[in-house]
């Protein structure tokens, strides 16, 4: 058996037994019933999904994957691919703006190259946060034929679950996903309309900031590679084949590996919502352990939650990626776990309950 198939068959549907005693804490802690929202929606999650009372979240992993994409060759993005590998080793130097709110709420940056178009020179990584699963030096240009082979799509998800499980011998409560890639918009953009069925320009954002004349050429090219490509809707692996890529594939592995072991995974921006939606069509029960960190700028990404069935944490016009929004969703999810873990009883406190009516 596969990698990728072992770990798809270890996703078991989530056992909602403690949801009723979940919710009687909940309604029985110092405050009238229901009033914090949200955070109260948290903590039943967590506990649904780790099976524990009392969840922590102690442990909190981001996973930064990055990859150059071919399609940057029609001039769909505002920056040239190179910067990919730059931004890499700011990753590893603490520059950037994940390593900032992850150090913010406490979630340790684990950065993955699956698939930069240059080596990531080993003297210059001195982080021993950094994994090289590099399928390939990019993907192909996607307009004039599949993006990469299947083997290397479930090779990319598989680096994904390696990555992942790696990584949970040193723990892990909580994941968040992120990414870096010049380009990579356009293939979510392109992932997005094949598999929801809707049309480019409804899920075509301007990614990095591109103007209006780029903007119509980057739909062209998304149109484009769709009609050469003609990808089956249906199966998530023939989809990130044809007009996927590299990170977008190893994101989806972490959901995946991270579903299989009852873990909760927060879906950053547009293209760890891409991620999602291949791993959602590999499996259907991984949306039970996903969190949609915030709904991006990026037009496609609130089309891609609602097909999949996710609210977001929060909407804060985000549309960096690298995971910052996971970040901050992490520590929000938290408070509500701390909210039913730490927070008193009425009886405990020697609060008087509300009166009946």
């Amino acid at each position: 058996m596969s990698k990728l198939s072992e770990t798809v068959s270890k996703i078991k549907k989530i056992d909602y037994s403690l949801a009723e005693k979940t919710q009687k804490r909940l309604d029985n802690l110092t405050k009238p019933q229901g009033s914090l929202g949200r955070l109260e929606e948290f903590a039943k999650q967590m506990v649904e999904i780790t099976g524990a009372e009392s969840p922590s979240l102690k442990n909190k992993v981001i996973f930064t994957m990055a990859a150059d994409h071919g399609v940057v060759d029609e001039g769909v993005s505002a920056f040239p691919k190179e910067v990919t590998a730059q931004m890499v080793y700011n990753f590893l130097r603490g520059g950037a703006g994940i390593n900032v709110l992850a150090n913010h709420v406490g979630a340790r940056v684990v950065v993955v190259d699956m698939g930069v178009a240059e080596e990531i020179q080993k003297s210059k990584v001195k982080n021993q946060n950094f994994k090289d699963k590099k399928i390939n030096l990019g993907t192909k240009n996607f307009v004039k034929g599949p993006a990469m082979t299947k083997d290397e799509a479930i090779k990319s998800i598989e680096a994904g679950i390696e990555v992942f499980e790696e990584e949970l011998r040193k723990g892990i409560d909580i994941v968040g996903t992120g990414d870096m890639g010049i380009g990579n918009t356009t293939p979510s953009s392109a992932i997005a309309a094949v598999v929801t069925g809707r049309a480019v320009e409804e899920v075509t954002g301007r990614g990095t900031g591109v103007d209006d004349k780029t903007l119509s050429n980057k739909i062209r090219v998304i149109k484009k590679a769709i009609e050469v490509n003609r990808s089956d809707p249906k199966d998530g692996i023939d989809v990130l084949s044809k007009v996927g890529g590299f990170e977008i594939g190893g994101l989806a592995g972490i959901i995946l590996g991270a579903a299989s072991k009852r873990i909760p995974v927060v879906i950053d921006g547009f293209i760890s919502g891409a991620a999602a939606l291949v791993a959602y069509s590999i499996e259907p029960k991984t949306k039970d352990y996903m969190i949609a960190a915030h709904c991006s700028v990026e037009r496609g990404h609130r089309i891609v939650l609602n097909y999949i069935g996710l609210k977001p944490v929060l909407d804060l016009d985000l549309r960096l990626g690298e995971g910052t929004g996971a970040a901050l969703a992490m520590s929000i999810v938290e408070a509500g776990v701390k909210i039913l873990t730490q927070m008193a009883t009425f009886e405990g406190a020697g609060v008087s309950e509300r009166r009946g009516t």
